[in-house]
């Protein structure tokens, strides 16, 4: 891969050139790195429905022609001037988020934020100069998260790629680097149930499946998953899930039911829909006196959080939290680790399979709400 560095390279590359029409497979040229930035060669792509949000585009603000795709694994082509942490050959992870090392968030053991890097979705443009390294014919095409993995070589700026164990299989850890430690971490970082505690998940798709797999390593007694399609129960038990409740199937609040189920409430609740009324369900399921909730997706934009004040007085704790707590740099080399140590389970969550020619599947796939997640083979 040395040949090319420092050179423009022509590529296959996903492009969404409009919202809700089918991505297209173009040649497109892809230019060198800068100061601070990195070349990947990806290999493999999960889809996320967040690509799916995006490429909808449903109340965000447009910006076309753009390369989707953020949860993907590759091997480093090049690196920019001043990049130390990483060289040619690594095997790494490109994350929607980044970790720049200096400001005052990634310097805080509190926050995997970072002043920097953190997430961006309406830029579509490299940070050192505000320009797109994709191009077709001369017109430039729009970067997304920082990442662009739809495309067999990308961009990134440098906090934004984790270096990880080279035995690593990129086609299973490709999804640590998003909804699994989104999930996980949401578990095992933020809320950290104890053993034997009880759990609610709200939302049964990979992030929450992810978020079921952190109270099952945890040793939670009951891990209750909630969902409206009562179809995900069956494969949730996979990941630990020990009862269902889909709230269309009872007449009164699900906080009710769960709190009627567990003796007065869970003591842990994680939310992985992003509906607001998720969000206040979780949040009044769990137990008085010590109860704790975590939300996790993003909710719509000019939405209320609405409860009474006395649930927070009686000793309940409600949380948010981005990407699982975890630092790309610093956290996401040892999760890796963690899976080839067999202290993590990550095969089961791919559950489909497609070339990166018919990647337009896996976004049917996700549509009708089939499987966890489709892996999208770069190399055919």
């Amino acid at each position: 891969m040395s040949g090319t560095a420092g050179k423009v390279i022509r590529c296959r590359a996903a492009v969404a050139w409009e919202p809700e029409k089918p991505l297209t497979i173009e040649t497109i040229e892809v230019a060198p790195p800068q100061k601070g930035e990195v070349r990947l060669k990806i290999l493999f792509n999960s889809l996320c429905r967040t690509d799916v949000y995006w490429w909808d585009v449903k109340g965000q603000n447009p910006l076309f022609p753009r390369i989707l795709g953020h949860e993907a694994s590759g091997i480093v082509e090049s690196v920019g001037e001043g990049v130390t942490h990483l060289k040619p050959g690594d095997h790494a992870l490109p994350i929607f988020t980044g970790e720049c090392g200096e400001c005052k968030y990634c310097k805080s053991e509190e926050s995997n934020l970072c002043e920097l890097l953190r997430i961006n979705s309406d830029r579509g443009v490299m940070l050192s100069d505000g320009k797109t390294r994709f191009s077709k014919n001369g017109q430039p095409i729009y970067h997304f998260l920082g990442t662009s993995t739809f495309s067999e070589y990308t961009v990134l700026h440098a906090g934004c790629v984790a270096k990880i164990n080279p035995a690593a299989p990129l086609d299973k850890v490709c999804v640590v680097s998003c909804g699994f430690c989104t999930g996980f971490g949401a578990t095992v970082n933020v809320a950290k149930p104890k053993p034997n505690d009880t759990v609610a998940v709200f939302g049964l798709g990979a992030v929450g499946l992810a978020a079921c797999e952190g109270a099952r390593v945890s040793g939670a007694s009951r891990i209750i998953g909630v969902d409206l399609l009562t179809s995900r129960f069956e494969q949730a038990k996979q990941f630990g899930v020990t009862e269902f409740v889909n709230p269309k199937e009872h007449n009164k609040p699900v906080q009710q039911v769960i709190a009627e189920m567990t003796d007065g409430g869970v003591d842990r609740a994680i939310e992985c829909t992003g509906s607001i009324q998720a969000s206040i369900s979780a949040f009044e399921c769990t137990h008085d006196g010590w109860g704790v909730a975590v939300l996790v997706s993003v909710p719509k934009k000019d939405v209320e959080f609405k409860t009474h004040p006395m649930k927070f007085m009686e000793g309940r704790t409600l949380k948010g939290t981005f990407y699982g707590h975890y630092k790309p740099r610093t956290d996401i080399p040892s999760v890796v680790e963690k899976y080839l140590n067999k202290e993590l389970e990550l095969d089961k969550f791919i559950t489909h399979t497609v070339p990166f020619s018919e990647i337009n599947k896996a976004f049917d796939l996700m549509l009708r709400g089939e499987g966890i997640r489709c892996l999208i083979c770069m190399e055919e």
